[in-house]
Parts: structure tokens; C-alpha cells; sequence
């Protein structure tokens, strides 16, 4: 594969200062219809500052301790991977691992921690350096694949794909993969589609929206 220069996961999406919209769970998938099978859908929305409770959303008391992440496992595409976590760069995009770091996923530390009530999210590379990367066949899972995260308290924490969406990066859907769940829920995100030359940058993301099983 000829080497390119390989873009960061969020390139061109930029946190807002300032308080955030939390966006209704159910709208949101509204929003997005299918996803997988209708990729040019979704909002514009920025990502919150962080995943807040919605007051409408009773929380169903399913969720786990707060506890960080420190390996993902997805044993459908032989992903076996060590998570750090990421917060936001200095321009205020979201943060992805070292580009280097093949085997490594990043988890956004204004999300929850998996497992918590709520959406958390954790990024990856699809490849960098003429070589692939951690997340580099997540297109490929398919709804009812599990997904599992160890976390530092020594709990595990299961999920199972509930659909896949690849959308245009200038329509990432934020309501969505940010807004407010009221059970456990699991966001894998990477980039997708076409590689633009004169930008340097994929024109598309891959989101995996998941459950806890």
C-alpha cells in the first residue's frame, strides 16, 4: 500500500466553548434511520463538553461504577488492543492515540466510562504509516458482534453491535453518538471512505453503536 499521510480520526470537528444541547436519545436515532444502510444521513450537531443527563430520561439504575478503561476486546475482527485515554488537542478537536500506536484505542474522557449509564466513546486509527491500525476492519462488524471492555477496578463490561453507520465527517452526528442514554452504551469510532489527497484527510467516519449485553 502506497504510504500516505494518514489524517486525525476527527479532523475538521471542533468542540464549541460554552454549555451544550443535550439531545434526546430517541430523536436521535430517528435521526439517523438505519444508519448502515442509509450513510449520507445525520446531523451537524458538535459534540457536548460532556454526556449529561437529560432531566426527560429517568436512569434505569443499570449501570456500573465509574471506572476507567483499559483494554477492548472484539473478537469478530481479532481486535485485542490496550485503551489510554484522550481528551481534547490544542486546537479542541477530539484526540486520537499516538498515530504510531497500531494496537492502541483512545478513550474520550468526556464521555462516561464504559459501562456507566450513558454513551462512551472510544477511537481508533484505521491504519497510519503504510500500515493498519487498531480499528482498521471495523466496518466489517455486523449487529449482534460483541464487544468487551476491561476496566481498572478489575470488572469487565460486555456490549453487543446494535448497527454500524459510515457518514461524510462534515455530517458526524454528535446528538447521536453523545446524546444521553439511559442504559450502558458503547461508541467505536475510526475513519472511513475515500482518502482525499489535496486534504490529507478520509472524507468519512465509521461508527459502531453498541449496547451492554
Amino acid at each position: 500500500m502506497k504510504r500516505l499521510i494518514f489524517a486525525v480520526l476527527f479532523a475538521g470537528i471542533v468542540l464549541a466553548p460554552g454549555g451544550y444541547l443535550i439531545f434526546n436519545y430517541a430523536s436521535a436515532q430517528h435521526n439517523i434511520h438505519v444508519a448502515s444502510e442509509i450513510p449520507w444521513t445525520a446531523s451537524t450537531k458538535e459534540p457536548p463538553a460532556q454526556a449529561v443527563q437529560s432531566q426527560a430520561d429517568p436512569i434505569r439504575h443499570s449501570g456500573l461504577p465509574r471506572s476507567l478503561p483499559v483494554h477492548l476486546t472484539i473478537p469478530a475482527i481479532g481486535v485485542s488492543a490496550p485503551v489510554t485515554a484522550v481528551g481534547q488537542t490544542a486546537d479542541g478537536s477530539v484526540g486520537t492515540p499516538p498515530l504510531g500506536e497500531h494496537n492502541l484505542a483512545g478513550w474520550y474522557t468526556k464521555s462516561v466510562t464504559p459501562g456507566e449509564t450513558g454513551p462512551s466513546l472510544i477511537d481508533g486509527h484505521v491504519n497510519g504509516y503504510g500500515q493498519n491500525s487498531v480499528f482498521a476492519n471495523l466496518r466489517e462488524l455486523k449487529k449482534g458482534d460483541t464487544i468487551t471492555v476491561s476496566r481498572a477496578n478489575g470488572s469487565t463490561v460486555r456490549f453487543q453491535v446494535t448497527w454500524v453507520q459510515v457518514i461524510q465527517k462534515t455530517a458526524f452526528p454528535w446528538d447521536a453518538v453523545l446524546g444521553w442514554t439511559t442504559d450502558p452504551t458503547l461508541r467505536l469510532v475510526t475513519c472511513g471512505g475515500a482518502f482525499d489527497y489535496s486534504t490529507g484527510h478520509y472524507v468519512d467516519n465509521i461508527i459502531v453503536y453498541a449496547s451492554r449485553a
